[in-house]
């Protein structure tokens, strides 16, 4: 814990930051062979990507938690924001939504988590990413699973993100233990969070440059899809719905009932 509140970065007097500090991208290492996957994971570009993402993210919460679920029919506020990008999986098959994860980054505003709770002094003026909205659909869902977390990973190493966090309910939290994500508060165990309707989860978080060190001590079942597997069928780049998000504020999609 000292570790972290003593490479904090100080401001000046008087200035809250979020993050806007200029940060130098992680090293991505060349991968040692190629993997062609059934489906493929991108950003989300237009209304109909969205539209796509909504429904595989409302019914995959119908499964688990059915009352949160109805929220989540239609866009949510979060998914416009500046600082925030959508993965989509799809089918290679026939083109359908298998999957979807939303990311959010604290350059422009405050996570999501801290409309629950404050960020530890060690993760204060940090560069973070949150991911939330995790869902998937399919025969294929573990696999989905992994190829979205991999996109999530990706995506912090090429923004120069320094923290991954993520809130697990109860067992799925346990997958993140084995992951090798710590614990953001030790102590709370499950704590309700306003944006997933009050329902208790864990908060964990993984640095972003020990992680790949840290899955090969632990043999981490995943680390050869992660690092030593190139997956083009991945792609967490060509990002247009950044800007044209802000003019599809109003939601007008119809999605299914």
């Amino acid at each position: 814990m000292n570790e972290y509140m003593n490479n904090a970065v100080s401001t000046p007097a008087g200035i809250k930051l979020n993050f806007n500090l200029p940060r130098a991208p992680v090293q991505i290492d060349t991968p040692l062979k190629k993997e062609r996957l059934p489906f493929t994971v991108r950003l989300v570009q237009n209304g109909d990507d969205l539209e796509k993402a909504i429904q595989v993210r409302q019914s995959a919460y119908a499964r688990h938690v059915p009352e949160f679920a109805e929220s989540l029919r239609l866009p949510e506020h979060a998914d416009f924001e500046d600082g925030v990008v959508i993965f989509l999986a799809e089918s290679k098959l026939d083109g359908s939504a298998i999957g979807t994860i939303r990311i959010q980054t604290n350059q422009f505003n405050s996570l999501e988590l801290e409309q629950t709770i404050d960020l530890p002094e060690w993760l204060q003026n940090r560069s973070i990413a949150e991911a939330t909205r995790l869902g998937v659909q399919g025969k294929e869902g573990r696999i989905v699973r992994a190829a979205l977390s991999k996109a999530y990973f990706q995506y912090c190493q090429q923004n120069g993100i320094e923290w991954m966090l993520v809130t697990g309910r109860a067992p799925v939290d346990r997958e993140y233990d084995r992951m090798q994500f710590q614990e953001v508060y030790p102590g709370m165990g499950y704590i309700p969070m306003k944006h997933i309707g009050n329902i208790p989860h864990r908060v964990l978080a993984l640095k972003v440059s020990v992680g790949q060190a840290r899955w090969a001590e632990k043999n981490q079942p995943l680390f050869n899809f992660f690092f030593e597997t190139q997956h083009d069928d991945i792609d967490v780049t060509a990002n247009t719905w950044s800007t044209s998000k802000r003019i599809f504020r109003a939601p007008t999609l119809s999605v299914n009932q």
